[in-house]
């Protein structure tokens, strides 16, 4: 997702900060307060996100709001897809399912019992899998392995209590408990009433502190059954999926974060908790609680609970960099649907003065109606029937691709699309960007604000995201003002320097030749 629409749910220039509610002081005396001409909190965001970190280095973001007795909370953790490796692709996806099945607590009837059981399973798995690698699927020894694997996993399954996680959630009045996994992090997310905030400290701490990753062969299994739907079965998601692979040679952010059907197969319980050991400690956290709150009460708490659990070492870096691309890259992905476009330019990361202009680029080229591109493609020439941009695909973290998609009209053929597109970035560079253009982009920043303001979840998931990944939430307060500081001499200087064949990675999505016309070809004339 592109920043500027990550920014959208949450940038608050001074204007509209006044529609939050002040902080007390943790004292529980109210703070010295300043107000505008007609009496209204100008209290800043800056001054109202109180921030602490425990000693094992996790980091905590809290915002008191009192419009309503709940709480909402974003767990992001500073991992995803970018941090895997090849034979090991999908490990990030794949944990935050196994999140869900519990600790040594819940989802169990009997640990101790289950225990046991679950390495035995572990065991089986890798001789059943020595045992494929060296002979027929058929074989005796084989067979066996799998009849007694089968048995011994009918006994764990006895002693699963299941979805107890989620069930107790749901008993105690929760509500949007989810999980999402990117290319940069992974989130978990979870609003309650707010006197059920010690629950939630209770079940993620321990959850933090000791996962057990039972079920996890069904598990494994649904994750391919999601590839399947998701990638296999799906036109766009498998032209997404040949794009980044094309587009990123060498960063892992041309793996697919839900992984490749082979390593996905391959993974086991070791690899999956060395994953979890290497990049879920505290340290590589931030908890942002937004809500009906006493902040020193809830950082007691978070004390009390979080607090227990041991430092871990600083997780490895992705030292991968992708080389300059030097020549444009160009491919096809057969499937027997619709025609598709993507045109994909490497850009900067996020923080880089040059991703501030590629964020209005952004809004200029498609939001709305009137955009060039839609108003260009879609309504004049009537050459696409939809045409999109993202800024930060498929990651921001790391250096990453502008994208335009688009899907041709019928009868028109990508090709025409795409000489369109070209037109229109030609365009860029000589034609300098409307100041009623860039008084566009800023006036949908902030209705979109004003919409987003009421959502105690919106903004606790922003606080966490830019903490992690800006390593300081305070980015959110200096973009808004950052990509307003972009004139049409930034936006032309951009679009000369990277909107170029040379830069670019275009995938397209054809059907499949007929039989016919296939065997027609290879006669020879």
């Amino acid at each position: 997702m592109s920043l500027r629409r990550l920014l959208l749910l949450l940038i608050l220039p001074s204007s509209l900060l006044l529609a939050l509610p002040a902080l007390p002081a943790a004292s529980g005396e109210p703070p010295s307060r300043q107000t505008d001409a007609k009496g209204r909190d100008a209290t800043s965001l800056a001054e109202r996100v109180i921030e602490h970190k425990l000693a094992n280095g996790l980091r905590v973001l809290l915002l008191e709001r009192h419009q309503s007795p709940v709480v909402s909370i974003n767990m992001v953790f500073g991992v995803g897809g970018a941090n895997e490796h090849t034979g090991a692709t999908g490990l990030a996806h794949l944990y935050e399912h196994m999140a869900f099945k519990g600790t040594r607590r819940l989802g169990t009837k009997n640990y101790d019992q289950e225990r046991p059981l679950l390495e035995e399973l572990t065991r089986l798995n890798g001789e059943i899998e020595q045992l494929r690698r060296t002979g027929p699927e058929d074989a005796p020894a084989l067979q066996q392995l799998k009849r007694t694997f089968h048995e011994v996993q009918e006994r764990a399954d006895a002693l699963v209590v299941g979805n107890e996680m989620a069930l107790f959630y749901q008993r105690h009045g929760a509500i949007g408990l989810n999980a999402s996994t990117g290319k940069d992090v992974t989130r978990y997310t979870v609003s309650l009433p707010a006197n059920r905030l010690p629950l939630w400290a209770a079940i993620e701490a321990d959850r933090m502190a000791q996962p057990v990753l039972r079920e996890f062969y069904k598990e494994r299994a649904v994750v391919m059954e999601e590839r399947r739907l998701r990638t296999e079965d799906s036109p766009s998601g498998l032209l997404y999926e040949a794009f980044a692979a094309a587009a990123f040679q060498a960063h892992p952010y041309g793996f697919p974060t839900i992984g490749w059907a082979s390593d996905i197969q391959a993974l086991t319980p070791s690899a999956t908790e060395a994953f979890f050991r290497a990049y879920y400690g505290p340290a590589n956290a931030v908890v942002a609680i937004v809500g009906d709150i006493r902040p020193s009460e809830v950082l007691a708490l978070i004390e009390r609970t979080f607090g227990k659990i041991p430092s871990a070492p600083p997780p490895p870096p992705v030292v991968t960099v992708e080389p300059p691309q030097r020549g444009e890259r160009r491919i096809e992905v057969e499937f027997d649907a619709e025609p598709m476009l993507l045109i994909g330019y490497h850009k900067p990361a996020l923080g880089h003065p040059d991703d501030f202009a590629f964020d209005v680029l952004d809004s200029v080229l498609s939001e709305g109606v009137t955009s060039r591109l839609h108003h260009k493609l879609v309504r004049e020439q009537r050459v696409a029937a939809s045409i999109g941009t993202d800024s930060g695909f498929p990651g921001i973290r790391d250096p990453n691709l502008f994208v335009i998609s688009a899907t041709p009209l019928a009868p028109h053929q990508t090709r025409e699309v795409e000489a369109a597109i070209e037109e229109e970035v030609a365009r860029l560079k000589t034609e300098p960007v409307t100041q009623q253009e860039l008084e566009k982009v800023l006036n949908n920043l902030d209705a979109s604000l004003i919409r987003s303001l009421r959502s105690n979840s919106g903004l606790a998931s922003q606080l966490a995201f830019f903490q992690v990944l800006a390593k300081d939430w305070r980015y959110l307060l200096q973009a808004r003002d950052r990509i307003a500081a972009v004139t049409p001499a930034d936006i032309q200087r951009v679009a000369a320097q990277y909107l170029v064949k040379s830069n670019r990675t275009v995938a397209t999505l054809v059907k499949p030749p007929k039989a016919g016309t296939a065997a027609a070809k290879q006669v020879p004339q």
